[in-house]
């Protein structure tokens, strides 16, 4: 797991993933680029961690993206944006 620090962020963002995701690679750019910081949990190395994505989603694809226990499938700027009140 990896964690992407930043400064004064209350919100807790974790990111389900796998290593050859182009969009959780955009995903992980994007939130970046925002300024935001989250949890990167590979799921092709986890299988633990891959069950509880899918507990978490619902399904099996990624990126899933966990937003203080708001769950996001798939690469989704609108949802995010609002969750995290980017505007």
């Amino acid at each position: 797991m990896d964690t992407i620090t930043s400064t004064e962020q209350t919100n807790k963002i974790i990111i389900y993933s796998t290593e050859n995701c182009k969009f959780c690679h955009m995903l992980k750019d994007y939130l970046t680029e925002k300024g935001f910081t989250y949890e990167n949990v590979d799921v092709g190395k986890d299988a633990a961690q891959a069950d509880i994505a899918r507990e978490k989603s619902g399904q099996l694809g990624v990126p899933v993206t966990d937003i203080n226990g708001s769950i996001i499938v798939g690469y989704d700027t609108e949802e995010i944006d609002k969750l995290l009140n980017i505007k």
